[in-house]
């Protein structure tokens, strides 16, 4: 590899793949027939969830990317080419280079290079990653609309941009070098910009701490925390997007060291260092589990403490009591249902009328306290270093749940769903991705691949 500083190339991949970051070991939990039967699962759904160019899902589109373009999942929901939900689902390493490259010069071609202001009253800064973008190439920055790019944003989904597609454009780019090799497509020049540079550009945008870096809104420069809980509000300290910032500095790290600059590379690695100390300081622990927040919806984040300790972005204390914590949890019947993660525990709900304090789906629904399983492999990570029994059965009960409701059998079949809840059999999108790519990733880092 050409350019690479004193960092060598193996423990530059090994730092892509967060198994650097964590020294205990975390023992195998599905058998081998489970664990070939998630990842024909999670092929098959990728299979279902491609757009080839020229191609249609329904009635939107076609392609005109000129590549093939992959969408949260199958059927005709999500007909549009999403961000966070694609990063997600190339960890676990199925998604061959030449779709990643495609979707990561995609990505960077519709980044925002001249602030705009919208008729909504949201505003995109330089360095704006877009949330998704249509197969036609409309690039929109917020949720709730598909492709009609006037009316996108306003207050009920905030002024800024998804705070979290920014880190995760950054980690599509540290994934490609992982499959790659190389650090030489970070020189590509992209609407006259290195690549590197929008990488650095993103990283910035999304307001912080300056002191800290920890990524910070109020409800006049509000952008959404993460794009699974993107119906609640949060305002404040943001934990989840600070842990994707956490991360997104270490892979900037890697990606200047492959450049020989190692000066910048070291300015990330402390960003990431700062954060680390920061976080369980901001974001006091209920029970072992960190808050969402410090302002609105300041409710314990089941999925950013899980996914915390699944990223290392914990000092080795804090990371031991989030364990416990959601070990109990798990134990408790707080967090978990077939198989499914609540984002918030059941015993600690703002009210009876949400999980969280403020969110526009209604209780025991989609991000206001159904369960979902793109989170259950950190969830199950994180667990197994308290309570190996109880991550292993947690294991079981989703593999039971995906066999049990496998869409391959036929169209009234949907697993994996997005989301479900056992009240009015509450379900949501059938064959979705990274309910089966994000949870396929933490079982293959547990297997040692």
């Amino acid at each position: 590899m050409s350019g690479v500083g004193y960092v060598s190339t193996v423990v530059l991949l090994l730092l892509i793949a967060g198994t650097a970051f964590t020294a205990e070991t975390v023992p195998p939990l599905l058998s081998p027939d489970d664990l070939a039967f998630l990842t024909d699962m999670a092929k098959a759904t990728l299979e279902s969830s491609r757009v080839a160019p020229g191609a249609m899902v329904g009635k939107i589109g076609p392609n005109t990317s000129g590549g093939t373009l992959i969408r949260p999942g199958g059927r005709e929901d999500y007909p549009a080419f999403w961000i966070r939900d694609y990063a997600m689902s190339v960890e676990c390493g199925i998604i061959p280079a030449e779709e990643q490259l495609h979707a990561l010069r995609y990505t960077a071609a519709h980044q925002v290079d001249k602030e705009t202001s919208l008729p909504t009253g949201s505003v995109l800064p330089v360095g704006s990653i877009a949330d998704h973008i249509s197969f036609g190439g409309v690039p929109i920055f917020f949720p709730g609309i598909l492709e009609d790019s006037e009316k996108q944003g306003g207050p009920q989904w905030g002024i800024l941009p998804s705070l979290d597609d920014h880190f995760y454009f950054v980690r599509m780019a540290a994934l490609y070098f992982k499959a790659a090799g190389s650090a030489e497509f970070l020189k590509e020049d992209i609407n006259g910009k290195p690549l590197i540079d929008r990488l650095e550009a993103a990283y910035a945008m999304p307001p912080n701490d300056p002191g800290t870096g920890v990524v910070r809104v109020e409800e006049k420069n509000r952008g959404v925390n993460f794009g699974f809980f993107d119906c609640v509000t949060h305002t404040g300290d943001l934990f989840f997007a600070s842990v994707l910032k956490y991360r997104a500095a270490t892979d900037l790290a890697v990606l200047f060291d492959a450049l020989g600059r190692a000066e910048q590379a070291k300015t990330y690695r402390d960003n990431a260092a700062r954060l680390r100390d920061t976080l369980p300081k901001r974001f006091p622990a209920d029970r072992g589990i960190l808050r969402a927040s410090t302002g609105l919806s300041a409710q314990p984040d089941v999925w950013g403490t899980a996914f915390a300790v699944y990223v290392g972005a914990l000092p080795p204390d804090v990371e031991k009591a989030a364990c416990e914590g959601l070990a109990t949890a798990l134990k408790n019947g707080t967090i978990a249902w077939k198989g499914g993660i609540r984002h918030v525990p059941t015993d600690a709900d703002f009210s009876k009328k949400g999980a969280w304090e403020k969110a526009l789906a209604g209780k025991n629904t989609y991000q206001n306290g159904a369960y979902w399983d793109t989170p259950t492999g950190w969830v199950c990570f994180a667990v197994a270093k308290a309570d190996p029994g109880a991550a292993k059965a947690l294991a079981k009960d989703l593999v039971d749940e995906l066999r049990e409701g496998d869409f391959r059998k036929g169209e009234e079949f949907g697993s994996p769903w997005e989301c479900f809840h056992p009240d009015k059999n509450h379900r949501q999108n059938p064959i979705y991705l990274a309910s089966v790519t994000a949870p396929l990733d933490a079982f293959q880092r547990m297997e040692g691949r």
